[in-house]
């Protein structure tokens, strides 16, 4: 007998034997409309006027919140932003990337021992999270908590995109949503209804990152042959002759992301992950 159950994203009539007649394969207990879903992401950076429904946007939220967590504690929070107000602010320390005033919503994904720390101490508890482990435990919750919206939210035709200035703006990102101590922004989405379908972005094959029992290093031919799609793509020789390159880990290394600009920011965040209270890596004993 096969087993039916209605999935609550989709409100559709999903089989728990994992077996599609429609397609004759063994999906396991992920449908396979899901598993499209996943390996047809893309980066949404346009986006409609229209705004997301509040019941939907629910939906989506619980859904993050189903993540994993570690202990489950849940130790981190998500800001959701709407008002054009407070998204023109985070338009500026967001580098004016457009799509952050055009989205109709723009979520903050925090590592959040505030509301713990509170709990424990309402309950007779001395809360000991004001250390770097504890930022590491809230930022990884926050960040699972992040990619399961992010498979929500496209299962319910949204599109999204993450920015990674987050972190590079951490400390203006806490005045303007007014962020207590112990919390810390970790990583920013934008979501809303797609006003494009871009290309799906290269990726490198499964073997490259998948390594069973122990990790294989990889010698120079294996780095060859695992870079060489990507290294052969029209949008490579583009940036190449664009920038004036010779190869395209250069493009990375002397334009995107440079020991330089990774030093400043490192050193930027790390001073917001002080003052906001998580680095106290001492081992005696604290009241």
């Amino acid at each position: 007998m096969i087993s039916l159950q209605v999935n609550l994203l989709t409100r559709k009539v999903i089989n728990l034997s994992g077996y599609s007649k429609e397609s004759g394969i063994f999906m396991g207990k992920i449908t396979k409309h899901m598993y499209d879903t996943i390996l047809n992401h893309r980066s949404i950076r346009k986006y409609k006027r229209d705004p997301v429904d509040g019941n939907i946007l629910h939906d989506i939220l619980k859904a993050a919140t189903r993540a994993s967590t570690t202990g489950n504690m849940q130790v981190y929070s998500i800001v959701v932003s709407s008002e054009q107000k407070i998204k023109e602010a985070l338009w500026e320390v967001h580098f004016r990337q457009d799509m952050v005033k055009q989205a109709p919503l723009v979520l903050t994904f925090c590592a959040d021992f505030n509301r713990f720390n509170a709990w424990c101490r309402l309950r007779k508890a001395a809360p000991g999270y004001d250390n770097f482990l504890s930022f590491v435990t809230a930022a990884i919750d926050a960040l699972l908590a992040a990619q399961n919206f992010v498979v929500a939210a496209e299962e319910h035709g949204l599109g999204i995109c993450y920015l990674g200035t987050t972190i590079y703006n951490a400390e203006k990102i806490i005045e303007i949503l007014e962020l207590p101590k112990a919390v810390v922004p970790v990583t920013t989405l934008v979501a809303g209804y797609p006003a494009e379908v871009p290309e799906l972005t290269d990726r490198l094959p499964v073997e490259a990152v998948v390594h069973y029992e122990k990790y294989r290093d990889y010698s120079a031919g294996d780095i060859d042959r695992l870079y060489a799609e990507k290294e052969s793509l029209e949008l490579t020789a583009k940036l190449l002759e664009e920038n004036k390159l010779e190869t395209l880990a250069q493009i990375f290394t002397d334009k995107r992301y440079t020991k330089k600009d990774n030093v400043f920011f490192s050193q930027k965040y790390l001073e917001v992950i002080n003052k906001q209270g998580f680095m106290n890596n001492l081992a005696e004993d604290r009241e």
